[in-house]
């Protein structure tokens, strides 16, 4: 980047002047501004939360200050004084301001502390106050209740930073939780740790100095700013010397769970600290800040960004000639920067010796004031009107906002939450949540609307009371979603109609020696291999003997949960025998049929769910899913989103029994929350041609193995057969063929099933394919082979209008970019396996159903190859960094057998001129 300040980028925006209404917070510094979205993550209620910092300096006229902050909060001869533990909350729609009590013990008044939103909370930490420095401990304004936020304290274990001011605080990937540098009062420090949010006990980590690439100097007032995709990016500070710094650093986490430290290729256009820095989007908007002296950056310098997509530096839009505000910069320091969708916030600051009661805002990118704003409201409508150059400009924006909400009211819909609520930060809140619980369970659903936020902290549950997740087991802090989910069962309000979000999220591959696979949004009209399918072309055997493994713990998955359930650290055994023997399986296959048994062959679920499609033992695929969009456990999300799985768990990859036999742990651990159905590999005489039962015996010996394989075969003949959610989407394997005209066809199979007994339905339900394209009508003979058919556009809307649904979702096919959407999105085929056999180089995909019912993709691509100086590696030459691979199909020598023997077919529709598809961006 070299500091150059290109053309080629979009301008840094220009911070405009914005009104002050309500009871804003004053002229101050060292304070910090944090947003927290709306309920269930939506912006358009988005909350800016301003806490502490200096309302005086030393020597000031205000008499009630506070003795002023010790020697080290001095710089250029100014110290702070009049230190505070204020809350102010400026609710974003209205532009309007209100100074508020939260509930709990609040922290000791601070400066120069540091904040980080971590879903619906804000954590605290470090400062400096009259009584010196502020302790190390992280105070967390929790805003569950939305309307009644509270102050709690967490606890956490073993050694952590310093007490320490002037430092930095962020969340990185929605987990980590990142403090860096500072002043503990003796020395600036160049120290990193990180907590991770969904793991208790809450624990600090150092971030070694060893091995963690290039570690940036000491150094305080700096900032660091997330990105959207993991990537935190550290820019400027303070020196030992008083030098200010204009460099940066990244810092991004590996799969493995090592941090990494990368110099960024360019320095600030002028170096700077008490500055400001935020992300939106991929450009980071750097404003204000001092160099040394009493001095501020100067005017052309004091409002830059860097556009970490062009790799460039770009200075803030030239004036207007009418602009009143053409003359001034933000020159200022120690002030508040926050963002809320493209919107810029800077509120307060220090300019020489004058506290500042300033309260600006930019915005970069257009096309948000509809969603986040309302452009009626006094503040919103003078701000647009000067932004926009004329006295129209709100009025024509509230115009727009209307028919917006209009259209959005004839759909039904909400729009999707942009936060991801992690609610995992004190553990005093499970009881609480419990309260709540007992509290909403008393009262009628008028009692409960009258009520409202009251329910939500009553005192009348007893100290020993837990909450309870859907299946009535303990839970955690997160089960404040489901509380306010049950409450709105109770109200049984209209479910809103089914849509595909308009963006996927994608995780880009691993790139050796780089920082971490990135993750982005793409639109999902950007795919361009959507619409490209993959097509794929008993003797007895005595019982073996027990062991006593299991015999303790008969009903217990925990030993294959620990072995298997860990997203992070898995990797395939150089060993290729199996951790578990046969008659383990058969008593986890024992105590899983009796759940299944007590299953409907359709299962009845609700939002929010995730979506799995084929994974066909390709375990370490299953794992980098978990690790990147959420693990069914408790620490991560099961206890609020459930999870269903649509068949072909097994043949092809080279996995199989650690996937059935985790999946089968999982169920019987949370077995109203993960869901399984049938694919058509879970059949007997398909996975014994296609490498499961080879598999079995070549990791558990012949007789053992073949013994294994037919116990689980006979559990696949009670896996329930479709899932309906919501009343509004059916979720199957294969498809409607040409036979199932209504839902009940299939709940009246009755389980056990064999595939001779469930004949033309079945067959259907679980072989069945859509057309090539939406232009292929009826019912088509398939490419399958004989007396199987493919179904047309016409099939699916009869359909879904016969049974009252709005969407099919199904998977039985690989596509290349994970997801397909067919007869005009009215049906979805999902496929979770990348690089199907080894040869396909598809993408994988889950589907995410949130409760507003809208459908989000979210993919990975497959991994380059593991060989290091093999011509497809992405180093070839060079040496490769070591990282936990997928493993690949072909590394095992039976699975390469089934493979050379059955070959899938090539990929149908693969680009003849050389175009790469999304899987090899």
């Amino acid at each position: 980047m070299d500091g150059d300040l290109t053309a080629g980028p979009a301008l840094a925006p220009r911070p405009r002047p914005f009104p002050l209404a309500g009871t804003p917070p004053g002229p101050r510094c060292g304070h910090t501004l944090t947003t927290v979205a709306g309920p269930d993550g939506e912006m358009a209620g988005a909350k800016l939360v301003l806490f502490g910092g200096a309302t005086a300096l030393e020597g000031s006229a205000r008499g009630d200050a506070p003795p002023a902050s010790p020697g080290p909060a001095s710089t250029a001869g100014i110290r702070l004084a009049g230190a505070t533990s204020d809350v102010h909350i400026m609710d974003v729609r209205t532009g309007k301001w209100e100074k508020m009590a939260p509930h709990g013990e609040p922290p000791s008044p601070r400066a120069a502390h540091a904040a980080a939103a971590v879903g619906s909370m804000v954590v605290v930490q470090g400062g400096i106050g009259p009584a010196g420095l502020a302790s190390e401990d992280l105070h967390v304004l929790d805003f569950t209740d939305f309307d009644r936020p509270r102050w709690h304290r967490v606890v956490v274990a073993g050694t952590s930073p310093s007490a320490r001011y002037a430092h930095t605080l962020a969340l990185v990937a929605n987990r980590f939780l990142v403090a860096m540098g500072g002043n503990d009062g003796k020395a600036i420090l160049s120290d990193a740790w990180a907590l991770d949010t969904s793991e208790k006990p809450y624990q600090w980590k150092k971030i070694s100095d060893t091995g963690a690439g290039d570690m940036p100097s000491a150094r305080m007032y700096a900032t660091a700013a997330a990105r959207n995709d993991g990537l935190l990016l550290l820019c400027g500070g303070r020196d030992e010397s008083g030098v200010p710094l204009g460099d940066a650093y990244g810092l991004a986490r590996h799969r493995d769970g090592r941090w990494e430290w990368a110099t960024a290729p360019g320095d600030m256009p002028m170096p700077r600290y008490q500055h400001g820095a935020v992300f939106v989007n991929a450009r980071l908007h750097i404003s204000g800040g001092a160099v040394g002296g009493g001095r501020m950056v100067e005017d052309k310098d004091s409002v830059v960004t860097l556009d970490t997509s062009a790799g460039s530096w770009v200075h803030q839009e030239a004036p207007e000639e009418q602009d009143d505000w053409a003359g001034r910069a933000v020159s200022q320091c120690r002030h508040a920067v926050a963002a809320v969708g493209s919107y810029i916030f800077i509120y307060g600051g220090l300019k020489g010796s004058t506290l500042l009661d300033d309260f600006l805002l930019a915005e970069d990118g257009g096309g948000s004031q509809m969603s986040i704003c309302d452009p009626r409201s006094p503040t919103w409508r003078q701000w647009l009107d000067s932004a926009h150059g004329h006295q129209d400009g709100a009025a024509v924006l509230a115009e727009a906002a209307a028919e917006e909400a209009a259209a959005a009211a004839a759909m039904g819909v909400r729009r999707v939450g942009a936060v991801e609520d992690l609610r995992c930060l004190d553990e005093d809140l499970d009881r609480e949540a419990s309260a709540a619980a007992s509290s909403s369970s008393a009262q009628t659903p008028q009692q409960q609307s009258s009520s409202g936020a009251s329910a939500m902290h009553s005192s009348a549950s007893t100290p020993d009371s837990t909450p309870s997740t859907r299946d009535g087991s303990p839970g955690s802090v997160t089960l404040q979603m489901k509380q306010h989910y049950a409450l709105a069962n109770q109200r049984t309000p209209p479910t809103p109609d089914v849509r595909l979000y308009h963006r996927a999220v994608v995780v880009a591959q691993d790139t050796p020696g780089n920082l971490r696979g990135l993750v982005r949004q793409l639109s999902i009209d950007q795919f361009e291999n959507e619409g490209r399918r993959v097509s794929m072309g008993t003797n007895s055997v005595e019982k073996p003997q027990r062991t006593p493994l299991f015999e303790r713990h008969n009903s217990d998955p925990g030993m294959v949960l620990r072995e298997f359930l860990n997203p992070r650290g898995w990797k395939p055994s150089e060993d290729t025998k199996f951790f578990l023997d046969a008659e383990q399986i058969n008593q986890l296959c024992d105590v899983a049929e009796q759940i299944l048994q007590g299953e409907p062959s359709v299962l009845r679920l609700r939002a929010p769910i995730k979506l799995f499609g084929d994974l066909h033992g390709q375990f370490g695929d299953l794992m980098r899913l978990f690790e990147e969009y959420g693990t069914p456990s408790t620490a991560g999300d099961i206890t609020y989103i459930d999870y269903l799985f649509l068949g072909d768990y097994v043949d092809r990859g080279a996995h199989s029994l650690e996937t059935i036999c985790l999946l089968l742990a999982l169920k019987i651990e949370h077995p109203k929350n993960v869901h399984l159905i049938r694919g058509n590999h879970e059949a007997a005489d398909i996975n014994a041609l296609f490498g499961f039962r080879l598999e079995c015996t070549e990791r558990l010996g012949e007789q053992q193995g073949l013994w294994a394989w037919k116990r689980l075969n006979s559990l696949f003949n009670w896996l329930p057969l479709a899932a309906t959610i919501e009343e509004r989407v059916l979720c199957m394997h294969g498809g409607i063929g040409r036979s199932i005209m209504r839902i009940e066809q299939i709940d009246n199979l009755r389980r056990p099933l064999t595939m001779e007994d469930g004949g033309v339905v079945l067959m259907d339900l679980l072989w069945s394919d859509p057309t090539t394209n939406d232009g292929v009508e009826g019912v088509q003979p398939s490419p399958r082979g004989p007396g199987l058919v493919t179904f047309g556009p016409d099939r699916v809307k009869e359909f879904c209008k016969a049974n009252n649904l709005q969407m099919i979702v199904r998977a039985h096919e690989c596509v290349m970019d994970g997801f397909e959407r067919f007869a005009q999105g009215h049906l979805i085929t999902l496929f979770s396996a990348t690089n199907y056999c080894g040869t396909a180089n598809n993408a994988g995909a889950i589907l995410v159903l949130g409760r507003d019912m809208v459908m989000v993709p979210k993919l990975i691509h497959p991994l380059p190859p593991t060989g290091p100086g093999t011509p497809k590696s992405p180093a070839y030459g060079e040496p490769v960094e070591e990282e936990p691979p997928t493993p690949h199909p072909m590394t095992d020598t039976w699975m390469q057998s089934i493979n050379e023997e059955r070959p899938p077919t090539p990929p149908r529709g693969r680009p003849s001129n050389g175009t790469p598809s999304l899987a090899f961006i």
